[in-house]
């Protein structure tokens, strides 16, 4: 039994974090990392604790089997850390770049994966339903010479025909995998459709295989990424695949940092818990932004610097009295330093005068209507507040011996 299989049978409240940001996030466009950068974003990872990080598609080029072998031989030294793991078509060549990629940890996996639905087998791979499953049990049985871990992907797996999936995953059991995963490689599902269709899956192949782990993977063209994920996780998924950031094909993959910690904050719907840091999500994801040169975007959930600022006045007066009123997770166990407070046009007073203060600056009675005026008034000029700002307004604005005050200029 692999270690991650082991790890869900002692705990089957854990949930396996698969980790895909090298592999499906780097092979998008706009995302791709040289074997360099791959170490210092694999190095991340680690430190966020993921259970499994695929490194790359050994097969695709020798620069990506290198990029596979540097980041086993430079970060996956250490026996309690991630598996490693590359993705391979269902051929004997590509189990064997990707056993030469990983060779060097013990922890390795090999992922396999195949087309299954009816327009993948018709179209791209020109085979029948029985050819389809005569490949699936050959390279599921090669790789377990070579693996102890090997996962298997009926790729397109949600818009095959439910019977025909169902007996596939049976095939890759029996063969040998130890994870199967059902990929949404289109990003076609709706939560309660993925839910259902997990809910069938388990039922039926846990009677003869109990100890294998159902893995959700799933695309947001839909922008259903995660919700679909965790609808998966409910119906019994005990590994998660995603990518920091939601990098992936197209619109992307399910977002990492979202699922550990809709997991975490909604523990009381759940009942289930990962092993990741979160506290290294915030690291992650501006070490991703920084390698890929692509800013992430300031809404971004969790990650995005607005997840936990405040402009509107209510929301501040809320958070001062407690944060609780607006945000369900503290700041800190993302890897942010706090909570931050813009001052905007749409700031109150409190907010003003909380962050003057902060400055060395007592703003009190009449000079902070007058602060408070003359802040509004620059805001519409020209947005955000900052510091600098701010404090030109306070001493704009300071009452002198004669009871003069001097204006803010337009």
């Amino acid at each position: 039994m692999s270690r991650i299989a082991k790890a869900v049978a002692a705990d089957p409240n854990r949930v396996i974090v698969f980790d895909t940001t090298l592999r499906d996030g780097e092979q998008a466009p706009g995302f791709s990392m040289s074997p360099d950068d791959k170490v210092r974003m694999a190095q991340v990872l680690a430190d966020l604790r993921v259970d499994v990080i695929e490194a790359g598609f050994a097969a695709a080029s020798p620069g990506d089997e290198e990029g596979v072998r540097r980041v086993v031989g430079e970060v996956g030294r250490d026996a309690e850390g991630p598996v490693f793991c590359s993705l391979a078509r269902a051929s004997e060549a590509d189990i064997d770049a990707a056993w030469r990629g990983l060779r060097a940890t013990q922890e390795r996996r090999v992922h396999l994966f195949l087309g299954s639905s009816p327009i993948h087998r018709a179209a791209k791979l020109k085979m029948t339903t029985d050819q389809v499953l005569e490949t699936a049990d050959r390279a599921v049985r090669y790789a377990r010479t070579r693996f102890d871990d090997v996962e298997f992907s009926p790729e397109d797996a949600i818009r095959t025909e439910p019977e025909f999936l169902a007996e596939i995953c049976e095939v890759a059991a029996a063969a040998g995998a130890t994870t199967l995963n059902i990929p949404d490689t289109v990003g076609y599902a709706t939560p309660t459709e993925i839910g259902d269709l997990f809910l069938t899956l388990i039922a039926r192949v846990r009677v003869r295989f109990p100890q294998v782990v159902f893995s959700a993977h799933c695309h947001d063209d839909l922008g259903l990424a995660v919700a679909n994920t965790l609808s998966a996780v409910e119906a019994g998924a005990r590994q998660v695949e995603g990518a920091i950031n939601g990098i992936g094909e197209r619109a992307g993959n399910a977002s990492v940092e979202e699922i550990i910690m809709a997991i975490r904050t909604r523990a009381d719907r759940y009942g289930l818990h990962t092993a990741a840091d979160s506290t290294q999500l915030v690291r992650a994801s501006r070490m991703l932004s920084e390698i890929t040169h692509t800013p992430t975007p300031r809404n971004k959930a969790i990650v995005g610097i607005n997840a936990f600022a405040h402009e509107a006045g209510i929301h501040q007066h809320g958070m001062m009295a407690d944060a609780r009123t607006y945000e369900i997770m503290r700041p800190q166990d993302v890897g942010f330093d706090g909570t931050s407070f813009v001052l905007g046009k749409h700031s109150g007073r409190h907010a003003v005068a909380k962050r003057a203060a902060a400055l060395g600056h007592s703003v009190e009675g009449q000079h902070l209507l007058d602060a408070f005026a003359g802040f509004k008034h620059r805001a519409d000029q020209i947005g955000e507040i900052d510091d600098r700002e701010l404090l030109a307004i306070i001493e704009a604005t300071r009452p002198f011996a004669t009871g003069e005050r001097t204006h803010v200029a337009a």
